[in-house]
């Protein structure tokens, strides 16, 4: 009975966190809930504003609304496009991007409509994903109803496993941009590992800074970074490009894989649609074939997808992890561009330590006792363990395209492919009686897909990353 007891500690932990007793709203690409919520910030994160939920300036207009849907999903996934379609070839490869994108917003529209359900079935104004998977299993057919508990911890596990390897695959990145700005100078002077603990060595105590409005002027500069980065990038790519035929149109097999995990691990924005849903003046107007929601996904698929195509076009196989490994290391242009995004990623590790912490420091703290004053000195050594694990994982695997297919196959596919139609099946199997044929079986071909896709992706991920050894 104890661990029982304990098991629910842990699933419920993230819904004690409130901020100067207001509810803390995280707009834009971090969409952060923590009004009996847990809390999601996705690998993009962006501007934060922290508002009181009573006030009518909470709610935001169709055009904030899709500034925040796309800032929130384009994050360091399209920087890895044109690595993620040399594995696939130049035409499968664009396509794919296409086509997974069409699934992925597809499941958005699933999980969207199962909360909207749910909702209603249980009388709560709004759920948060893990909520959503909890309500399912807990409303739905009775054989399943015991595991409900299994529902909310399933999804704050990958949520956490997310999370963490964003803060891995963040430190990766700023140590290999730094690494390069300063190569260019004074050639090798430093390994990739000395980077990785200066870099550490500075996050540490930014790191330490608890509340995430401190951290909102901090995010509105990674917006105007990652911006002005884009652009430069885009305009390097247009220059000079060789013909198409010179790329191959496919791969073998065996690295589809890879390619699968890089894209998947792009479009993991899943868990925003519903609080930025929730936070808009006409929330009707968010949904629909011409809502807000398809327009910012089409847009975000036009990035990747231009982004992944032009990429491998300029630099074919020499694609690495990150374009920006591949700009030109002798104009103060391209090289401004490592800076920019490493400042960028710096600026977000913050966020992206914020998930891990909140979901599992309160359990933590109820084994240290009930004095409030260990609790807020405890949670110091804590993130310095976090940011101690992101580094020796940064350093066994310093390959930012496996790691990131490898976060993308195991736990953003999870989340972005794989829950939502199982979500969909539970739901309406008590909402209408029985699930039509034709939804049954569509949402048994996405699973059946993600699961393959995770399989694969992450056989592949760690198959390549002992290869490096």
């Amino acid at each position: 009975m104890g661990d029982s007891g304990e098991k629910r500690s842990l699933l419920h932990t993230v819904q004690e966190t409130t901020i100067d007793d207001k509810t803390l709203s995280v707009t834009s690409s971090a969409e952060i809930e923590t009004s009996d919520r847990y809390e999601y910030v996705p690998q993009s994160q962006n501007t934060l504003t922290f508002e009181d939920d009573t006030a009518k300036s909470l709610k935001v207009s169709n055009i904030t609304s899709l500034m925040h849907l796309v800032k929130g999903n384009v994050g360091t996934g399209i920087l890895a496009m044109p690595n993620a379609v040399n594995n696939a070839g130049l035409w499968v490869g664009t396509f794919g991007i296409l086509l997974i994108g069409g699934i992925a917003v597809h499941c958005m529209h699933m999980l969207l409509n199962c909360s909207h359900i749910l909702s209603k079935r249980v009388k709560e104004p709004s759920l948060d994903y893990a909520s959503v998977l909890e309500t399912a299993l807990k409303t739905g057919p009775r054989r399943v109803r015991r595991i409900a508990w299994f529902g909310r911890l399933l999804v704050n596990i990958f949520l956490i496993i997310t999370q963490t390897g964003f803060c891995c695959i963040y430190l990766l990145f700023v140590a290999q941009n730094i690494k390069q700005f300063v190569d260019s100078f004074y050639p090798d002077s430093l390994s990739t590992i000395h980077y990785l603990l200066i870099v550490t060595a500075v996050l540490i105590p930014y790191t330490f800074i608890k509340e995430l409005k401190l951290l909102a002027p901090f995010s509105m500069a990674a917006n105007i970074f990652n911006f002005v980065g884009l652009v430069i990038i885009f305009q390097y790519l247009f220059r000079g490009l060789p013909d198409y035929r010179s790329r191959p149109a496919s791969m073998p097999f065996d690295d589809l894989p890879l390619y699968f995990g890089t894209v998947i691990f792009s479009y993991e924005g899943i868990g925003l649609v519903m609080p930025i849903e929730n936070k808009m003046q006409y929330p009707s107007d968010f949904r629909g074939l011409s809502g807000v929601m398809n327009l910012g996904m089409a847009i975000v698929t036009s990035l990747y997808t231009a982004m992944g195509f032009y990429g491998y076009l300029k630099f074919g196989g020499d694609a690495l992890g990150s374009i920006t490994l591949n700009l030109p290391n002798d104009n103060w242009l391209y090289l401004s561009v490592n800076l920019i995004f490493a400042a960028s990623l710096f600026i977000s590790y913050g966020l992206m330590i914020y998930v891990p912490v909140k979901i599992t420091f309160p359990w933590i703290a109820k084994k240290l006792g009930s004095s409030r004053k260990v609790h807020i000195y405890a949670e110091y050594p804590y993130r310095i363990i976090i940011v101690l694990f992101s580094l020796g994982v940064a350093a066994v695997v310093p390959h930012l395209d496996l790691l990131i297919s490898l976060i993308g196959a195991f736990a953003s596919c999870a989340l972005a492919l794989m829950l939502p139609p199982i979500i969909e099946m539970l739901t309406l199997s008590m909402e209408h009686g029985q699930l039509p044929w034709w939804k049954l079986i569509k949402d048994i071909l996405i699973v059946l897909f993600g699961f393959v896709g995770f399989a694969t992706g992450t056989y592949s991920a760690v198959r390549e990353i002992i290869k490096t050894f």
